[in-house]
């Protein structure tokens, strides 16, 4: 086995069999941060999203994505660019992949790539073995990311360092930031036309830590997404009262459902409901 994956896979010892492709996951994105770091990825972009709180902050949580914007807007963008180098980069690792690139729908301004790699393949790189239960011979892991080129205004960001598979630097939106984008979500993303259980499950999870939230930069991705106009008022008050009636209309066993499979401790989803979401919320404060 590498050595770096051995190292790596110390942190998943207690993981059960079941969260063995989470693991080879979680570790692949990490030698993805390394690869985009290398290759100059982070004097342009930042990173963000539940994974960015997985990784730097602790969220104790499962996320598939990788989700960067770019600190200032650019049309020209290309992020295709920096696949030959994260391919070649993940082969020293001893990962074999694909990197291709999403064609864009209309007029969007994200930028979307899938990193593939044979399942069985990286299961005997891993652990030694192919077989894991309802793995076929041709199942693909993918890990998405994606890149916002045309980034809400007053985002702050921060660098922060990583040991392994080797040390290596991310520029990052800061927690207040990260916090302004996960209220967003909550406000505006549905799944299905559903709330994504998991954007619940990391708005507790701020609220926890006490994280203040950058109010301008949330009201700057509120306009930018249609939910209020350029000239509505916006408060902390106000925020409150919008995220009241959301969480008033949330159906919460469709939410439990779809975050379940993303994390062990699932007895803290027993108390979730309108009251849990409205009372926590008295708490939110700004920068």
């Amino acid at each position: 086995m590498n050595t770096i994956i051995e190292q790596m896979l110390r942190a998943y010892e207690d993981y059960p069999q079941l969260d063995k492709k989470n693991a080879i996951k979680e570790i692949m994105q990490e030698m993805v941060l390394c690869g985009l770091s290398r290759a100059g990825f982070f004097k342009d972009a930042a990173f963000y999203g539940g994974t960015a709180l997985r990784i730097f902050y602790g969220l104790d949580r499962f996320s598939e994505d990788l989700d960067f914007s770019l600190k200032t807007g650019k049309e020209d963008y290309d992020l295709s660019a920096f696949f030959p180098i994260l391919e070649k980069e993940m082969a020293a690792f001893g990962l074999h992949v694909d990197i291709s690139e999403k064609v864009k729908s209309g007029a969007s301004r994200i930028q979307s790539a899938f990193l593939k790699g044979n399942t069985k393949e990286h299961l005997l790189l891993f652990y030694g073995y192919e077989a894991l239960p309802g793995v076929h011979a041709g199942e693909k892991i993918r890990i998405k990311f994606e890149v916002d080129t045309n980034p809400p205004d007053y985002a702050g960001f921060e660098h922060k360092y990583r040991l392994l598979p080797s040390p290596y630097e991310v520029a990052l939106y800061d927690a207040p930031s990260l916090f302004a984008g996960k209220i967003h979500a909550v406000l505006c993303r549905a799944w299905n036309n559903r709330v994504k259980g998991r954007d619940l499950y990391d708005y507790v999870f701020f609220i926890s830590q006490n994280t203040p939230v950058n109010l301008a930069h949330l009201q700057s991705r509120l306009q930018q997404s249609g939910y209020i106009k350029p000239d509505d008022s916006f408060s902390l008050k106000l925020l409150k009262q919008h995220l009241n009636t959301r969480f008033a209309a949330i159906n919460y066993t469709q939410a439990k459902e779809d975050v379940l499979p993303f994390i062990r401790n699932q007895a803290s989803l027993q108390v979730w409901g309108t009251d849990f979401f409205q009372q926590i919320s008295e708490n939110l404060r700004t920068t």
